[in-house]
C-alpha cells in the first residue's frame, strides 16, 4: 500500500500494514484466520471467549508459531477468569487485547501496564469517551448495520460522532467489505475498518463451506435483530429458528437456557458457579433480569450450533447486512489485496480529477 492516506494512526500504533482488523468471532476467527490476517498485513484477533483456559493457551502459543506479525485476542470482560487470562495473554506478549464489550477499569490499567495495546467496540460516543478515559489506546466504532450484538445507530452517523469525541485511532465497523468502503470511512476521520462477516467468509474462516453457502444465499434484507437470544438486540440471518425462539413461549425458552448453559459449562471448562458469578455481574452491569441472564447463557452455544457444528435449522447465524453483497469467498490474503488495491485506485483517481466524479 503506497498511498500514504493508508498509512494510519492506527497502522503505526500496532505496527501492521494495513488498516483492516478481523474482528474476533466466536467459532470463526481460529488460529488460521488470524495468523492468515495478520500475514497478510491486516490484525488478525484470535476469538478466545468460547475458549476454555486451556484452548487459549494453545491457540496463542499456535499463533506465535504461524506468525511473527502483531495480532490480537479478544475475550469477554463478564467472566471470572477475565483477570487469569489477561495475565497469560501480558505472559505471551500478545500485541492486543480486543473487548467485544466494555472492559473493566482494572483490565485496562493491567493490559496498560505491561505495554498490550486495549481496543474495546462501542456503540456510542459516551461509551468511547468513558473507555477513552480510562487509558484505552483504540476503539471500534460499531454500526447498527453490523454483525452480532450491535446499536441503534447506523455507522454513517456513529463514526463522525466517535471520531469527534476521543483523541485515539478508531476503527470503523458495520458495513464494510471493500476498498471503497476503506476510503469511505477514511473520510469520516476513521483510522481503518474492522470486518467480521467479510472475513467469515474466507477460505481460512471455521465457517464450514455449507454455512458460507448460507451466507451467501442471504440479501441484505434477509436479517433481523432480536433480543431474543440473549436479551441484548443482535443482529443475526432471519432464519425460521430466530422466528420460532423469537415467538417461543418461556417455559419452553427456559428449557433451552438450562440445556445451553450447562452445554456451555462443559466445553469451557466454568464451573457452574462461574457462570452463576458472571450471571450475577452481567443483572448489575447491564439491567438484566434473571431470565435475560438465563437467556445470555444461550447465545454462545446457538451460535455454536451454526459456525461450529453446521445445524442451519437448530442455531443461530450472526451477520452483518453486508452479507447480502458478498458474492465470494476468497483466500484471506486475496481479500486484503483487493481491498488495499481497490482503496489506492480510489484515492488515486481522486487525486487525478480532484475529488469523487
Amino acid at each position: 500500500m503506497n498511498h500514504p492516506a493508508l498509512k494510519t494512526d492506527f497502522c503505526r500504533l500496532v505496527g501492521i500494514e494495513k488498516p483492516i482488523v478481523q474482528t474476533g468471532m466466536g467459532w470463526v476467527s481460529g488460529v488460521e484466520l488470524t495468523a492468515a490476517t495478520s500475514e497478510a498485513g491486516g490484525l488478525g484477533i484470535l476469538a478466545a471467549a468460547t475458549l476454555s483456559m486451556g484452548e487459549m493457551e494453545a491457540a496463542v502459543d499456535a499463533l506465535l508459531g504461524k506468525t511473527n506479525k502483531p495480532f490480537g485476542v479478544n475475550i469477554r470482560s463478564d467472566t471470572p477468569d477475565a483477570m487469569e487470562r489477561i495475565d497469560i495473554l501480558i505472559e505471551r506478549k500478545v500485541r492486543l487485547v480486543s473487548f467485544a464489550a466494555a472492559p473493566k477499569e482494572a483490565h485496562v490499567q493491567r493490559l496498560k501496564e505491561a505495554g498490550v495495546l486495549v481496543m474495546p467496540t462501542v456503540g456510542a460516543p459516551r461509551h468511547a469517551e468513558k473507555v477513552a478515559a480510562w487509558g484505552v489506546d483504540a476503539v471500534i466504532a460499531q454500526g447498527q448495520e453490523g454483525g452480532g450484538h450491535t446499536g441503534r445507530i447506523p455507522t454513517s452517523i456513529l463514526l463522525p460522532q466517535v471520531v469527534g469525541a476521543v483523541d485515539i485511532p478508531v476503527l470503523a465497523a458495520g458495513g464494510f467489505k471493500d476498498g471503497r468502503g476503506l476510503v469511505a470511512a477514511l473520510a469520516w476521520g476513521a483510522s481503518g475498518i474492522a470486518m467480521g462477516t467479510r472475513f467469515l467468509m474466507t477460505q481460512e474462516s471455521l465457517a464450514s463451506a455449507p454455512i458460507q453457502d448460507r451466507y451467501l444465499q442471504a440479501s441484505v434484507t434477509d436479517t433481523l435483530v432480536t433480543r431474543a437470544i440473549d436479551g441484548h438486540p443482535q443482529r443475526v440471518l432471519n432464519t425460521a429458528f430466530v422466528r420460532g425462539l423469537e415467538n417461543a413461549g418461556s417455559i419452553r425458552r427456559l428449557l433451552l437456557t438450562l440445556r445451553s448453559a450447562w452445554a456451555f459449562k462443559k466445553l469451557t471448562g466454568n464451573s457452574i458457579w462461574s457462570l452463576l458469578k458472571a450471571g450475577i455481574s452481567m443483572r448489575g452491569r447491564h439491567g438484566l433480569t434473571m431470565s435475560q441472564v438465563m437467556m445470555a447463557a444461550n447465545a454462545p452455544m446457538l451460535t455454536k450450533a451454526t459456525m461450529a457444528d453446521g445445524q442451519t435449522d437448530v442455531g443461530i447465524m450472526p451477520t452483518g447486512q453486508v452479507c447480502g453483497a458478498i458474492d465470494h469467498v476468497p483466500s484471506v490474503a486475496q481479500l486484503l489485496t483487493q481491498i488495499s488495491q481497490e482503496a489506492e485506485d480510489v484515492l488515486n483517481t481522486f487525486a487525478r480529477e480532484g475529488g469523487p466524479p
